[in-house]
């Protein structure tokens, strides 16, 4: 009873803390491609995080022996390298399907992805050669380490509480429910154009498929870590490698919402690493200290 008071508890304050701000933002105009809204994007992502402080000190008054607080990184660094490098096995093979499918194809000048409003008006080719995305892949690799603080909002509530409490024994059910409240989650976000700025209805049905697979990827991560970090940098890779530097091959040109890295063809190579991981028992029950 304890338990389900405090995933319920969680869940009404990760929720509410993150519409109540979104929400307000988005009916004012701030969408998430407004520069403005960086200055409260924070809020939302770190509200599972709050969230899962004060249900562990307040509701449930567990405590934080199982929270994951440190990183274990001399321990556990070769799932910090899985965690980093992951989009290098699913971000190429959603190239070539783009490309064999003839959904789209990429465009490695970048040409067409500047010449996009959101992005600015088109840029002159010795420009774009500095910003080719053979220059841009090294730094988008490091950059995206610099984002780990702030995903681990996230990550800290959804994978180091809710995750690890809903069928605690049953991991890859754990892992579906959380992905799917998870995408949930991020209804108002995607409906003010997060992600799939052009079709956001259609992102209500793509996201939370996707964060069910990354929940799985996510949870394993946790799972043999007992660490909250590997998986925020996992996140971290998958948003500023995957979601922003493979979509700039991509944007704006035809079927963008389903090549795109968080999205259906990201599935098939997506779907093959999570069968992977349940196929050989990787995400059997372990008990780890946090």
């Amino acid at each position: 009873m304890n338990r389900t008071r405090g995933i319920a508890v969680f869940l009404l304050l990760t929720f509410g803390i993150a519409w109540a701000t979104w929400i307000p933002l988005f009916a004012i105009g701030i969408t998430p491609r407004d520069p403005r809204y960086q200055l409260w994007g924070a809020i939302p992502g770190f509200a599972p995080a709050l969230a899962a402080i004060i249900v562990r000190r307040f509701v449930t008054r567990e405590g934080f022996g199982d929270a994951g607080w440190w990183p274990r990184l001399r321990d556990h660094w070769r799932y910090y390298l899985a965690a980093w490098l992951w989009p290098l096995f699913v971000g190429p093979l959603t190239i070539a399907l783009a490309w064999g499918t003839g959904l789209s194809q990429p465009d490695v000048s970048l040409q067409r992805a500047f010449a996009q409003p959101e992005l600015g008006a088109s840029l002159p080719p010795a420009e774009l050669v500095a910003l080719s995305p053979f220059a841009l892949f090294l730094p988008f690799m490091f950059l995206c380490l610099l984002s780990v603080p702030i995903l681990w909002g996230e990550e800290f509530g959804w994978r180091s509480y809710l995750q690890i409490r809903l069928f605690a024994e049953e991991p890859l059910k754990a892992a579906i429910a959380t992905g799917l409240l998870w995408g949930v989650w991020h209804v108002p976000f995607l409906l003010a154009g997060g992600n799939f700025p052009n079709q956001p209805l259609l992102g209500l049905l793509i996201f939370p498929i996707t964060t069910t697979l990354w929940s799985i990827l996510f949870g394993w991560l946790r799972l043999k870590t007992g660490s909250s970090w590997p998986s925020a940098v996992a996140h971290a890779a998958a948003n500023t490698f995957g979601g922003t530097w493979l979509s700039l091959l991509f944007f704006g040109g035809p079927n963008w919402e389903l090549v795109s890295f968080g999205s259906v063809l990201a599935w098939v190579p997506m779907g093959l690493l999570c069968a992977w991981l349940i196929a050989s028992g990787q995400l059997r029950p372990e008990r780890s200290s946090a």
